[in-house]
């Protein structure tokens, strides 16, 4: 159309995208079509068409530069307007269309209205079935009288309700009608794409528009101004006044397009509250596009992270919740079928309920049976009805069992007794259909059951899982009301309360068992699992789509059990992963921060927010339960302290209505529950911490205070000096005794994989039985020293040089199946299971000192050479892909992280380099601080190892510990040991980062506190060590267990390997000393404090 001259046509398409005054870029466009035209005018001599476009086209850009319209108006008194300084290198037509075209396309392209036009949008498969679901949900909610669950027979006519209507009486099973089998049905339920702009309750801002208006793009064409309009190319036009749009750069500013005005009027009605109605367009809420209005005051700062008591529960915890009108109430079960309630103010349990099955004559064959076998059960889940009256537990042979919760002695009394599956009942939750009290089960027989709170009558079963359902979430929408259940394949179903089979069929990400929550207010889907693999995912659902909207990063790759997750105050997640407590802001991608709880978590420890979000509950290693909190939480415990708990009050204030109060920064109350939750309210002996009044906390101090003053004043280093102090393996061994060079746990913690000075590997395996059904590595039971039936070792090329004298080094697989290593000659490639020789590669010199196989791909290797460098190799192609030069002595330590894309060099010359894995160049390097009076060896080994956060490290060297944080290498502490243990031989990470095992040449270990470099205990040789006074032994390396963290294993110098844990009764290795207490001079060389020598 453009080089046809075709101007009316060019401006008709155009207009059906933007409009003359939408922006700059669009205010561009216009004029130079217009421009154009009336200067082909001009060029005909058409004299009374060109007054035409001055007078109807061009006039409208008066009002914003006036000068220049006058200066458009001139070009009409000459003969040629190429007389005109600006235009006289217009050319013929054809060339100045063709320029002209270029023009458009810069401006178009820059223009932000265009920005998501430009290409052919990507369909999914589904896109039909949802705007047809859309369409039918539109319909449904038109009819004068709707039918809770209608059908739809044909899409040829319009649905309507009634029995008279062609479209409206139930229809055929979806198996025997085609249409239906291809088209969901409309009653309303996910991928229910009607329940985004026709959802009559608050929702957030249609994703299109929130999201177009808070994430604006680059200009992707500067060379395209927008600014300046005038008769030539922009850089030498002359200038117009800015026009009276808003600029680019603002996001909240920016113009919409027709699509998404049409949106936004259309589901305002239904999907905006009327606080946000009423703003002015400009100035919505940008920081927070999936959030309702006025949320983005909360911080991290919110979050509940300071630890306040640890209960001790006495057997694993399995399943937490807080009751949800009494915040200071927690529900607990366990995995021997034990149900506590616990006061978290007087830290009494309330009440207790071991498992029993009350009535087991009257339940089936199969029960009794699994029963006289085992009479013991563990439970899945334990939950609150959501006013509180009433618990249910969910037990792992075929029982759920539902108590009432009153006021007097007598707290939990028997309800329903319930044999709801087949197997194990996997999880459970209350609902409300139809208005009426309900419990949702799941469980291994693949089915999920909705029973009749009061009766325990069962309404509902869904059959449609190919496996064992492993959780089920209930909720509602406006009136419709629904379940999501997952499968442990991965699988995800929807069903409405019918039985028309489930309406939804997804995938899980990674075919992972998945829990789904809904945020506080309903609006917002959230699922979290752990594959087969150990692959974790938390994610956030996009319901319309039937898609993943947003995929949080920081589970970690190789989880131990399944995540479990919780959400509060419609802004934060949390998930127990990696011995710690990770927690997002929704709206980000990246993980916002950690809490330990100052250590003793399992690798995927169990946590729940109460209601308000102010205290987060987190079991532990040591089947106790740590209760976080943030200021908020300290002040209700601390002002239900000042009141004697009377448990009426529960049951009072489940009946009696509230009065409406102010939550001060806690956001609305959950309401997910039903109509039920949103008329309770707390307490009004609570109320005063809700509501942030402080007048009562005068001259109260929290408990946990006055305990935390009670051990800095009689903390002491904890002293292991004989061997009744801990539990000690010496692991047998009938090879020659040779110094252990090198020592690691394997992957799986099955196994111990030693190297020694001749080269010679050894391997000790644990076996599964009655005393370790684990199978994992541990100090109770002693491992075989395993070889394969043909006898062989494995045993490494030394090239004829003496093996005392080289630097040897390994690296494991991460699956564990081979070994790469080298003892001074060529590196070798071992078969774990077969300890058969695979390949021998890079013979010296110069020799290899250090391996490390890159964290996304076992066929890449770095490897630490003698001569300094680094080489960087791929196994698969037998290739060196590229040489690292950046030390001076040879290479010590190697460590990769895969978050930050680095790789961590360490050598002999006491230097840290980073180098960037993409282009492998070298970024920064550090020389280590040797401490003041310490001169270290002119060739000392310096090891690295990343802390689990994938950016602190640890730096190991003779003289010191210190934590760098990287990738800019800053030291953050450094530790300096006392001179009378001798100069440090080695040092590793536990398992979850939390503790620092270091050994000593004076044969005693170590054991920092990770966080701050203060030690809190000391292993004295003759703890561990044979009484033989002409043995000097002494650990050359220190292996952490990949999964235990308070166990470690010893290389010594006599060739014995040694493995240690901490008695049961003790559990850990000492205790950490209080901050405000110096840790004492035993942790520093002479009389110093520990202060002195942590930078």
């Amino acid at each position: 159309m453009v080089t046809n001259g075709d101007w009316d046509e060019v401006e008709k398409y155009l207009s059906g995208f933007t409009k003359v005054d939408d922006n700059r870029y669009s205010m561009k466009i216009f004029f130079e079509i217009r421009k154009q035209k009336y200067l082909e005018s001009l060029d005909k001599k058409d004299r009374a068409k060109a007054v035409d476009v001055l007078v109807k086209d061009l006039k409208v850009f008066s009002a914003f530069n006036e000068e220049l319209f006058k200066e458009i108006t001139q070009l009409l008194t000459l003969e040629n307007f190429r007389d005109n300084e600006q235009l006289s290198k217009y050319g013929d037509t054809k060339s100045a269309r063709g320029i002209m075209l270029a023009e458009l396309k810069k401006l178009i392209e820059a223009n932000p209205l265009f920005r998501d036009k430009l290409n052919f949008p990507i369909l999914k498969n589904s896109r039909l079935r949802t705007l047809i679901n859309q369409s039918l949900n539109w319909q449904h909610q038109l009819c004068k009288t709707p039918k809770p669950n209608p059908d739809i027979k044909t899409l040829f006519v319009d649905h309507s309700c009634g029995q008279s209507q062609p479209n409206g009486a139930r229809a055929p099973s979806p198996v025997t009608n085609p249409l239906m089998g291809a088209v969901p049905k409309a009653g309303g339920f996910p991928p229910l794409g009607a329940h985004g702009p026709f959802q009559p309750a608050p929702a957030p801002l249609p994703t299109s528009l929130a999201g177009w208006m808070a994430n604006p793009s680059q200009v992707p064409h500067p060379s395209a101004s927008a600014g300046p309009i005038g008769f030539i190319a922009p850089n030498n036009a002359a200038i117009l006044k800015r026009p009276r749009t808003p600029p680019a750069n603002n996001p909240a500013v920016d113009y919409q397009t027709a699509d998404s005005e049409h949106v936004l009027k259309r589901s305002r009605p239904f999907g905006i509250s009327d606080e946000v109605t009423n703003i002015p367009i400009n100035i919505l809420p940008v920081g927070y596009p999936s959030q309702s209005h006025g949320q983005s005051s909360y911080s991290s700062d919110d979050l509940p992270k300071a630890l306040v008591m640890t209960l001790n529960q006495g057997s694993p915890v399995k399943s937490m919740d807080f009751h949800p009108v009494e915040p200071i109430l927690l529900l607990v079960g366990t995995n021997t079928g034990e149900i506590m309630v616990w006061d978290l103010v007087s830290r009494d349990r309330l009440a207790h309920r071991s498992f029993k099955v009350w009535n087991i004559g009257a339940w089936s064959m199969a029960l009794q049976a699994s029963l006289a076998n085992d009479y013991t059960a563990s439970i899945n889940r334990v939950i609150w009805s959501p006013d509180g009256t009433l618990i249910g537990v969910a037990y792992s042979k075929h029982i759920v069992h539902i108590y009432s919760y009153q006021g007097g002695d007598d707290l939990i009394r028997n309800h329903l007794e319930i044999e709801a599956h087949v197997g194990s009942v996997n999880d459970l939750a209350f609902s409300y259909p139809n208005k009426q009290l309900s419990i949702v089960t799941c469980g291994e027989d693949r089915l999920i059951k909705v029973w009749d709170a009061v009766t325990g009558i069962k309404r509902y079963s869904f059959e449609g899982h190919e496996a064992p359902v492993y959780s089920v979430c209930p909720h509602h929408k406006e009136n419709i009301q629904f379940i999501f259940s997952t499968a442990i394949d991965g699988k995800i179903k929807a069903w409405l309360y019918d039985n028309m089979g489930s309406r939804v069929d997804y995938d899980a990400p990674g075919h992972s068992s998945t829990t789904m929550a809904y945020s506080a207010d309903g609006t917002r889907l959230f699922s979290c699992g752990t594959n087969k693999e150990g692959e974790s995912y938390i994610v956030e659902w996009n319901e319309s789509e039937g898609a993943v909207k947003r995929t949080y990063i920081g589970l970690g790759k190789r989880s131990l059990g399944v995540v479990q997750f919780d959400t509060t105050k419609n802004r934060f997640l949390a998930a127990g992963d990696e011995f710690m407590v990770k927690y997002w802001d929704m709206d980000n991608l990246n993980l916002l921060t950690t809490t330990d709880a100052e250590g003793g978590l399992p690798a995927s420890p169990c946590i729940r927010f109460n209601k308000e979000g102010i205290l987060l509950a987190v079991s532990t290693n040591e089947n106790g339960i740590k209760i976080l909190a943030n200021t908020d939480g300290f002040r209700l415990l601390r002002t239900v302290e000042n009141r004697s708990f009377d448990t009426s009050r529960v049951a009072s204030a489940a009946v009696v209505k509230a009065p409406i109060m102010s939550m001060g920064t806690f956001g609305a109350p959950n309401a997910t529950g039903g109509s039920g939750i949103v008329d309770r309210a707390t307490p009004m002996a609570s109320m005063v911490a809700l509501n942030g009044d402080n007048r009562m906390l005068v001259d109260i101090k929290p408990r946990i205070a006055d305990e935390s003053a009670d051990k800095s004043r009689i903390w002491k280093l904890t002293e292991i000096n004989e061997s009744s102090q801990c539990h000690s393996l010496r692991l047998p061994d009938n090879f020659s005794t040779m110094r252990v060079s090198r020592l690691m746990y394997t992957n799986s913690g099955l196994a111990i994989l030693a190297l020694a000075a001749n080269a010679v590997h050894k391997l000790w395996k644990w076996q599964k039985n009655d005393r370790n059904p684990s199978g994992k590595a541990t100090a109770s039971v002693a491992p075989q020293l395993w070889q394969p039936s043909s006898g062989i070792l494995m045993t490494n090329d030394t090239s004829d040089t003496n093996p005392e004298d080289a630097v040897p080094c390994f690296a494991l697989s991460k699956n564990d199946s081979y070994v790469m290593s080298a003892s001074g000659g060529k590196i070798s490639l071992f078969n774990m299971m077969t300890f058969k020789t695979m390949t021998t590669f890079m013979p010296p010199p110069p020799a290899a000192t250090f391996l490390a196989f890159h964290p996304e791909d076992n066929n890449i290797i770095a490897i630490g050479m003698e001569d300094s460098s680094i080489q960087i190799y791929n196994v698969r192609v037998d290739e060196v892909k590229t040489k690292l030069k950046g030390h001076q002595k040879r290479i010590t330590g190697l460590a990769f992280s895969n978050s930050l894309n680095v790789l961590i060099s360490s050598g002999a010359d006491s230097q840290l380099c980073v180098w960037n894995t993409d282009g492998w160049e070298k970024q920064t390097s550090k020389y280590l601080q040797i401490p003041a009076g310490r001169a270290a060896a002119p060739i000392a080994d310096t090891r690295v190892q990343f802390h689990q956060d994938q950016t602190h490290l640890l730096a190991v060297h003779e003289t010191q510990i210190a934590i760098y944080e990287a990738p800019k290498m800053e030291c953050l502490k450094q530790w300096v040991p006392r001179e009378a243990s001798g100069p440090i031989t080695h040092a590793t990470y536990s398992c979850d980062s939390q503790s620092i095992y270091v050994s000593f040449e004076d044969g005693s270990v170590g054991i920092l506190t990770a966080s701050t470099l203060r030690l809190r205990c000391r292993i004295n040789p003759a703890s561990y060590l044979p009484n033989n006074p002409s043995s000097r032994a002494h650990p050359l390396v220190i292996a952490a267990h990949p999964s235990e963290p308070n166990q470690f294993a010893l290389g010594l110098t006599d060739g014995a390997v040694c493995i240690l844990e901490p008695l049961e009764s003790e559990g850990k290795w000492g205790t950490s000393p209080p901050l405000e207490n110096g840790a004492g001079p035993s942790t520093t060389s002479g009389a110093a404090s520990a202060d002195q020598h942590q930078r």
